[in-house]
């Protein structure tokens, strides 16, 4: 049993396979059915056919639904159709309820009797349609009030045949803008025998790209786009597409300061295409956002020529911060090379002399401190070019001004040992002898270690024992580390007078011009007046002694 929800007087009940509905407790003759009521309302039941359903409920039919008239709205319509809207106003007034007020004006619409549509409006409070036939009676025209009546009823496709018939496509095409579609709005506006509204055209266009656009079909859309000229969601669809070329091309199209151009810059620099970005950037004046998107994406050569190019001050500080970022990560190297590239040769050298320290104080291969020496003093090299005196501070003259001294003291240390195994013992102890000046680069019990051994092996056994005595007198050695080179010296000068065959020290005698330079090679003072020096690194060698090599032995430059 359910009882009407718009009427208390109405209820319906099932009585086995049959339905009776009652008014005011009088039962309408019954229907056969052997659905369950689910609903009661506007006259009309909706029943259910659970048997049906429950033989199948993972696939449920909509033919199981089932709706029933009552009898006073059958009566009704039949009355409409068959006897006239009077008499059938007259039986509703009898028996009043608002879906057959409702009944009544829809078919007095389709009538157009609008006197007694209204009417029937007022009854039933439909207020929108008290406004629809006000409007229908503005109205001159009968095809009109006819295509509006169509419309009404959702009878789209009759209602615009009847607006063409009368040669009023504009309110055809406006008729479907209504209902959104916007396909057949584009075929009514190029159907016409005129010129049709181009503003009118872009929209259409647009719209349907929107369509394929909101259904991801970016191919379809960006057709559509580009004829409906919409620059923004164009870019869009470009950058869906991860056409790019499509993109550039309208960077180029594009006027300057277009307010679209950040957003395609943006849509570069996310996928790492920097000269694009920096160009989409520039075209709209924010070169702020192109030197930030080029140290974003690392391509800090651009960043600092565009920061010179527009006089920007910030590019030293932008520098700092990621420096600083990769050094608290450890990256040492990635400082350095940050630096160069972006032609900051001396704080790129500050950090490559500290990596230099650092791997020379854990004892690592000399042949590799003495690469991050060179590589170093190459930096400071390329800084002192550009360096202003005015911007040097007193550590950074310092750094410039014996950049190539780490370098020079690991060559010499490996020079050394090799003429040593060569069995170039003169040599080796000469090469050694010069190391001491190097003593605040390399350890001094390394340096006076190796002049032991190779003026023990040239049997120079006076420079070897000044070597043991600095040995035996460091203070970075403790007694216990001390010991073995005493017993070591008490070994060797029990069997060896302290004294040298002949004089080891180099004559390093002031030249006209001041001390005489080392040669790279040999590792001896040049006395000679004619001698050959590096480009880069300014060391010298002695002619005949470089002409057997193709590369500078101290920083690698390539023989001239």
């Amino acid at each position: 049993m359910k009882w009407a929800h718009d009427n208390p007087d109405l209820f319906a009940m099932m009585e086995k396979t049959r339905m009776y509905v009652f008014r005011n407790l009088d039962p309408e003759e019954p229907i056969q059915t052997s659905g369950y009521i689910c609903n009661f309302e506007d006259l009309e039941i909706k029943s259910v056919l659970l048997d049906e359903i429950m033989k199948d409920p993972e696939r449920p039919n909509k033919d199981n639904l089932i709706n029933f008239e009552i009898r006073s709205l059958r009566d009704s319509r039949a009355l409409i159709e068959k006897v006239g809207i009077k008499d059938a106003s007259q039986f509703i007034k009898d028996n009043p309820h608002p879906r057959l007020w409702r009944l009544l004006a829809e078919a007095a619409l389709q009538k157009l009797d609008l006197k007694e549509a209204e009417q029937a409006f007022v009854c039933c409070k439909d207020y929108q349609g008290i406004e629809f036939v006000k409007r229908l009676g503005n109205l001159q025209s009968e095809p009109m009030k006819q295509a509006e009546v169509a419309t009404y009823f959702s009878r789209f496709e009759e209602a615009e045949r009847m607006y063409l018939d009368i040669d009023r496509r504009d309110l055809a095409i406006s008729l479907r803008i209504k209902l959104g579609d916007w396909f057949r709005v584009l075929q009514l506006l190029k159907s016409g025998s005129g010129d049709c509204d181009d503003a009118l055209l872009e929209q259409a266009y647009n719209a349907i790209g929107d369509y394929f656009a909101d259904r991801q079909k970016w191919v379809n859309a960006v057709q559509y786009y580009l004829q409906g000229c919409n620059q923004e969601r164009l870019a869009e669809c470009y950058s869906m597409l991860e056409d790019y070329q499509g993109l550039e091309q309208m960077t180029a199209l594009l006027p300057e300061n277009h307010q679209l151009l950040p957003d395609i810059g943006q849509m570069f620099a996310t996928v790492g295409m920097c000269e694009q970005a920096v160009e989409a950037y520039l075209k709209c004046n924010q070169p702020k956002a192109a030197i930030d998107t080029c140290v974003h994406l690392n391509q800090w050569n651009k960043a600092v020529e565009l920061a010179r190019t527009h006089n920007m001050k910030e590019i030293k500080s932008l520098l700092s911060k990621y420096a600083s970022h990769l050094l608290e990560k450890n990256k040492t190297l990635e400082a350095v090379e940050l630096y160069r590239k972006a032609h900051y040769f001396l704080d790129a050298a500050k950090l490559m002399f500290k990596i230099a320290d650092e791997e020379a104080e854990k004892g690592t291969r000399p042949l590799r401190v003495k690469k991050l020496y060179v590589l170093a003093a190459r930096l400071a090299t390329s800084a002192l070019a550009g360096l202003l005196e005015e911007d040097a501070t007193s550590s950074d003259d310092r750094i410039v001004d014996h950049a190539w001294r780490g370098a020079e003291a690991y060559h010499f240390f490996l020079l050394a040992q090799r003429q040593l195994y060569e069995g170039y013992m003169e040599n080796a102890t000469r090469t050694a002898l010069h190391l001491r000046e190097y003593e605040d680069i390399i350890p001094a019990v390394e340096i006076y270690s190796l002049l032991a051994v190779c003026a023990a092996a040239n049997r120079a056994f006076g420079t070897c024992s000044q070597a043991f005595i600095k040995l035996e007198s460091l203070e970075s050695l403790d007694l216990d580390q001390r010991q073995p080179y005493e017993d070591l010296a008490l070994e060797i000068f029990t069997k060896h007078t302290p004294k040298d065959n002949h004089t080891m020290e180099p004559d390093r005698s002031e030249g006209a011009e001041g001390k005489l330079p080392t040669c790279i090679v040999t590792g001896q003072p040049i006395q000679e007046y004619q001698f050959w020096m590096c480009s880069v690194c300014k060391h010298c060698a002695l002619g005949q002694e470089i002409c057997k090599y193709n590369f500078c032995p101290l920083c690698h430059t390539p023989v001239a």
